[in-house]
């Protein structure tokens, strides 16, 4: 009787096995995760991951290791983590030009079908800045500006077919006024043409305006979020000021390959949305400008489908190209 026990025992034990091994997959979690961040490190992406990462292994006691992967407007990191084995051993930091590369560049994944979404898990507002010498204080006055005087105005952020870029230029459709787009390598560059007096206005990410502002160098005059931003509550949105459809941040998810197995994704979910709301890590978020939204799975993957056809339009209705 015993001996029928065990082997009813390792037949059954067999058959799980096989079944995992039918979807490819191993039955047990790997020991290491990795993080791949496909921009360089101290970015945002890279402060979200490794805070993330930090608390997920001491919470979880699983070794969580960040990678960064950057070049090509993110597309190296990101084609290595879609061709990574769908185990839950690799994961993927997204932002938008997730979805703004393939209206782009060839590449050689899609995102909408090479990833399974996990978490869509902070947003980072951006912000329409001046010079505080500049006669401009709201963006009426910057919008009016630019209606007497066409092509004019300059405006600078990182592009070209950065996220930024394409908030200016939905902005200047929205709005039926004419400026010149001024792109910098990265948002810092932008900021310092801004400070130095070299253009009208920039467009750049809470982070890299906000201490400018506190020092009273710049004055933000706008945010281009849908809601005001908590640590600037007197600045109105774009929105607010007469574009009631208008809406742009930067956002941060993470997705793991393609087939990755449902209740690894479900475990991943569990592991990033308890990280998030943890006081401590909150806090160290928000000092990066970063708030916590934690929209999980399908929802998350709506949102990523839905950020792609609104970037694809934008970028079909203001021509916008790579070079």
């Amino acid at each position: 009787m015993r001996a029928a026990t065990q082997v009813t025992i390792a037949i059954a034990l067999a058959a799980i096995f096989l079944a995992f091994a039918e979807k490819g997959v191993s039955p047990q979690a790997p020991k290491t995760i990795r993080i791949i961040v496909p921009s360089s490190a101290g970015g945002g992406a890279d402060i979200l991951a490794r805070v993330l990462a930090d608390q997920i292994s001491r919470d979880q006691g699983v070794a969580m290791v960040v990678e960064n992967r950057p070049g090509a407007s993110n597309t190296i990191g990101t084609e290595a983590a879609a061709r990574a084995a769908p185990d839950g051993g690799t994961l993927l930091i997204n932002t938008p030009e997730f979805v703004i590369n393939p209206h782009l560049r060839k590449l050689n994944y899609d995102p909408l079908t090479s990833f399974t979404p996990v978490c869509y898990l902070v947003r980072s507002p951006q912000l329409i800045a001046v010079n505080s010498a500049s006669p401009y204080y709201v963006i009426d006055d910057l919008l009016n500006a630019a209606r007497t005087q066409p092509d004019e105005l300059t405006l600078a952020s990182a592009g070209p077919g950065s996220s930024t870029h394409i908030a200016f230029e939905m902005i200047k459709r929205a709005a039926k006024v004419q400026m010149i787009y001024v792109p910098f390598v990265g948002s810092p560059a932008a900021v310092n043409a801004l400070l130095g007096g070299y253009v009208t206005a920039a467009l750049a990410s809470y982070p890299n305006l906000i201490e400018q502002i506190k020092a009273g160098k710049l004055r933000a005059i706008a945010t281009t979020s849908a809601t005001r931003i908590k640590q600037l509550p007197d600045i109105p949105t774009i929105a607010e000021s007469g574009f009631p459809d208008y809406g742009s941040d930067i956002w941060f998810g993470v997705v793991a390959p393609a087939q990755t197995p449902a209740t690894i994704v479900s475990r991943l979910v569990d592991w990033f949305s308890a990280a998030l709301h943890v006081p401590e890590v909150e806090a160290k978020l928000e000092t990066q400008g970063l708030s916590t939204i934690g929209i999980c799975g399908a929802a998350f993957g709506a949102f990523i489908r839905q950020q792609y056809e609104v970037t694809g339009r934008a970028i079909r209705e203001a021509n916008i190209n790579a070079e």
